[in-house]
């Protein structure tokens, strides 16, 4: 049975060398992360980037633009250039969530976490730790299998895959 998809239901496409990740976002649980998602998507912000940490059992994470660079140190350090406030909600942070990464700001000499406003991850496991904290935006539909892949690929000290996975973005409204 074909899964139905509402207008409210937009789907992204991420593609790499392993295959293609499928994801279907909760508009109606985090809009604005949605809506964020989707504009970058459409700017091409993602292209080129990489999954630039992967934790086995845990998550894959990508959307930093540093990772573009041959500069390993910095991947993982970037964003846009704006942080978005959380939207968090009760969607579990279950294999195949779909969650924005948290970025620390400095904020008149507190440490403020808000939500970077480009890094994802895709949870491989259950992550029920991360609930509430962090904000589920979707789910993979599709492509679990590429998710799986990606995860068991060998890494450095800071799980940064050996060799890149650059990810290219599509969506679909």
């Amino acid at each position: 049975m074909a899964l139905a998809f509402r207008k409210k239901d937009p789907r992204a496409t991420i593609i790499t060398k392993f295959g293609e990740i499928m994801i279907r976002f909760y508009s109606d649980a985090a809009p604005r992360h949605v809506e964020n998602l989707i504009n970058l998507v459409k700017m091409g912000f993602y292209d080129g980037t990489t999954f630039h940490r992967v934790v086995p059992g845990f998550i894959i994470q990508g959307g930093d633009p540093l990772s573009k660079t041959s500069d390993r140190a910095l991947h993982g350090t970037g964003g846009p250039g704006y942080f978005l406030s959380p939207e968090p909600n009760d969607r579990p942070h279950k294999r195949g969530a779909v969650s924005m990464a948290k970025m620390p700001r400095e904020s008149n000499s507190t440490r403020d976490f808000n939500d970077n406003g480009s890094q994802f991850f895709i949870c491989v496991g259950e992550n029920g730790g991360l609930d509430r904290r962090y904000t589920v935006f979707g789910e993979v539909f599709r492509g679990i299998e590429v998710v799986d892949k990606i995860v068991g690929v060998p890494r450095d000290e800071r799980d940064n895959p050996l060799d890149p996975i650059t990810i290219t973005m599509t969506v679909k409204e």
